[in-house]
């Protein structure tokens, strides 16, 4: 069995690697990027669209507005970055916002923090994807319909390139991310080009109109509409954080190195944000929340079967021309490098998992690693959310980004947050005076940030919450309790694990030892069991049978009383034909006579060598162990006799590990000297 599960297992994640070998895995700066910062910089081909959506509920004319909130979109990227480059110099251990709010606010502060990120991981991929889909579907037809197939799809890709390595997922995903970035600055370029030249562009909806649901806002309402579609634009934010929580993935210096990938990806994406904004209203780009009613072609809405593409397809038709090599060339990119934005969520997500497992908030599978030296199961999982996530909201970006963004910036206030105590922390006990304004000058930048970042966090939820948001907070409540129950647990389990430093009850040897070997007929697992059971210090030994079938019991008593057994046999009667219930009752009524006694019960079985073979038998021991392992002072041992399938088993598997493939015998064994090469162990 372990056999047919190994070779694809092979196939799909490649052979495993030595735990020695973790160091080789380390990611130079040319890979991080990818990477980790894959995520932000696909956003540009999502957040302009969402900031023009939202001004167009107040129609064309509150376009004009957009420049502005790309402006403070901006400026709070690099507020941003700017902040947690201090946060990467100060905790380069990996925990990022967490460690930052853990160590400096307090666990539960810590807890909120990997609540919201563990939930804007699983977005991240979800959104990523959808919208990854979505451009697709503009060049191919088939994912238009079939959106949520794909999207599915793309996320089982997604996590099978990552079970195979953290720097084998960069190498792959360097090539299409540093694609995308050339193909937007080249649209950049050749757009500033013609508009300097007095070319004319046009998109392909810039002959429609909007019918604006609501007109003339002023007032209060207009300064809602404009946080709205800030705080959508605020989506080119997301996965900046996850740098913070790589620094461990980074090759020597690492906080040097993941500083300096956190400045290039913010100028990357700030260049690239602000490029497609001013190109979309050059080129006349018209989007509507619901453009079967709301975009009109000749004072007419274009219907239900009209698509709409995104902002950067249409910019891309109108810079290099509808159908064009470039345009196709952009298209293709883009739809790959957004399903490769969700690698960010990938990396992210079950480094912070590990982390929390280790600090017993969740499961301790999450702590280990897999074949290829990545956090499988932390892989894994976020795969299964995020495609459960795809599902219920049929893989439409427009409705999954309702709910993003939210947690992201709850980790951004926390973290900023614990940063100013983190430097107030240590100017107190700094006397060096350069030391200390180079702090001074770090807490002011953190101060900025956590201030920024809270108002932004105030005006998503305020703008947000109804669309979809409550969802997000949702999620961050049912993780919260979720951690926090596992934590109780693993904490009432190791309080009650703890040895006592006084010896005890549990230190002193039982009064007695009552052994009991179970018996369903006389033969060869029956036997050794008995003979295995003479062997251990027991005070009494009986055999012990169930009476299920009155014949099959009198053939059992006079087959023992036949071969003179010396072990007293006893048989209880099951009126329901049940077999663990008088068991596990007998086995208790021996502890309530006797509580200081301990009850060994010995289980012959017999072990098969195919997994099909065990479809033949009932597995009533297995079921029984498991019953008597809920039942206190009760041994339980397992006495196996291998049949012969067994036997033949191992004998396959011993002829496996010798077979040598054609001409090993010429190259010699992998990992040793050839036979011709290596020393002679007999004579001279």
């Amino acid at each position: 069995m372990s056999k047919l599960t190994d070779l694809p297992k092979r196939i799909l994640i490649g052979r495993a690697l030595r735990s020695d070998k973790l160091g080789e895995t380390l990611l130079p700066k040319r890979l991080a990027l990818p990477v980790f910062a894959s995520d932000p910089l696909s956003s540009v081909a999502y957040a302009p669209g969402e900031v023009l959506l939202v001004l167009s509920i107040a129609g064309v004319s509150a376009y004009h507005f957009s420049p502005w909130i790309a402006l403070a979109v901006v400026v709070l990227m690099f507020t941003v970055v700017a902040s947690y480059r201090q946060n990467v110099h100060a905790y380069p251990s990996g925990g990022g916002d967490y460690e930052v709010a853990t160590t400096n606010l307090g666990p539960r502060a810590g807890l909120t923090v990997a609540s919201a990120l563990l939930v804007d991981y699983v977005l991240t991929v979800a959104v990523s994807v959808a919208s990854g889909v979505e451009n697709l579907g503009s060049a191919v037809p088939f994912f238009v319909t079939h959106k949520v197939l794909g999207a599915v799809g793309m996320i089982i890709v997604l996590m099978l390139m990552n079970l195979r390595g953290v720097r084998e997922s960069g190498s792959i995903f360097a090539v299409p991310t540093y694609a995308f970035v050339f193909g937007v600055f080249c649209m950049i370029a050749w757009g500033i080009y013609r508009i300097a030249t007095g070319d004319q562009m046009h998109a392909p909806t810039s002959g429609y109109t909007i019918h604006a649901e609501h007109t003339g806002l002023t007032g209060f309402a207009l300064v809602f509409l404009l946080l709205r579609a800030f705080s959508s634009g605020c989506a080119a934010l997301t996965g900046v954080e996850a740098i913070s929580n790589g620094v461990p993935a980074f090759r020597k210096p690492k906080s040097k190195n993941a500083a300096t990938t956190l400045a290039a990806m913010g100028i990357l994406a700030v260049t690239m944000f602000c490029g497609i904004i001013a190109l979309a209203i050059n080129t006349g780009v018209r989007m509507a929340e619901n453009p079967a009613t709301d975009l009109l072609l000749n004072g007419k809405p274009v219907g239900s079967s009209f698509t709409q593409d995104p902002v950067i397809a249409q910019v891309a038709a109108a810079v290099f021309g509808n159908g064009s090599i470039p345009f196709v060339f952009l298209a293709a990119v883009t739809a790959l490098v957004l399903f490769l934005a969700a690698n960010t969520a990938y990396n992210g997500f079950p480094v912070l998992g590990s982390i929390l497992a280790q600090d017993r908030y969740l499961p301790r599978q999450l702590h280990t690693r897999g074949d290829r030296l990545a956090f499988s199961n932390g892989i894994v999982l976020l795969a299964g959310f995020a495609a459960v996530l795809v599902y219920l909201y049929g893989a439409d970006s427009t409705r999954l980004i309702q709910l993003y963004i939210v947690g992201v910036f709850v980790s951004f206030t926390l973290s900023q947050t614990g940063m100013v105590r983190h430097w107030n922390r240590h100017l107190r006990d700094e006397t060096d005076p350069a030391k200390r304004r180079r702090m001074i000058r770090s807490r002011a930048i953190n101060t900025f940030g956590a201030f920024f970042t809270g108002l932004v966090l105030v005006i998503v939820l305020l703008t947000k919450f109804t669309h979809g948001a409550w969802v997000a907070v949702l999620g961050m409540v049912a993780f919260y309790a979720l951690m926090t129950a596992i934590r109780r647990h693993y904490d009432r389990v190791a309080g009650e694990l703890a040895a006592a430093d006084e010896p005890g009850e549990d230190t002193v040897l039982p009064s007695r030892v009552h052994s009991i070997v179970l018996v369903s007929k006389v033969h060869k697992p029956t036997l050794r069991a008995l003979s295995y059971a003479k062997l251990i210090r027991s005070d009494t030994l009986e055999a012990l049978s169930i009476n299920v079938d009155p014949a099959d019991t009198k053939a059992l008593q006079e087959d023992w009383q036949r071969r003179g057994i010396d072990v007293p046999l006893k048989v209880l009667d099951s009126p329901y034909r049940e077999i663990t219930r008088p068991i596990v009752e007998y086995v208790k009524s021996l502890r309530r006579a006797s509580p200081r006694d301990v009850v060994s019960i010995f289980i012959p079985e017999y072990v098969v060598g195919h997994w099909y073979e065990h479809l033949l038998h009932n597995q009533s021991a297995l079921r029984l162990k498991g019953r008597l392992l809920f039942t206190p002072g009760v041994m339980v041992t397992s006495v196996p006799w291998q049949l012969e399938s067994s036997e033949r088993a191992k004998l396959r598997q011993r002829r496996g590990a010798e077979w040598n493939a054609p001409g090993s015998v010429r190259r010699g064994e992998v990992g040793r000297p050839s036979s011709r090469n290596r020393e002679p162990s007999g004579k001279q």
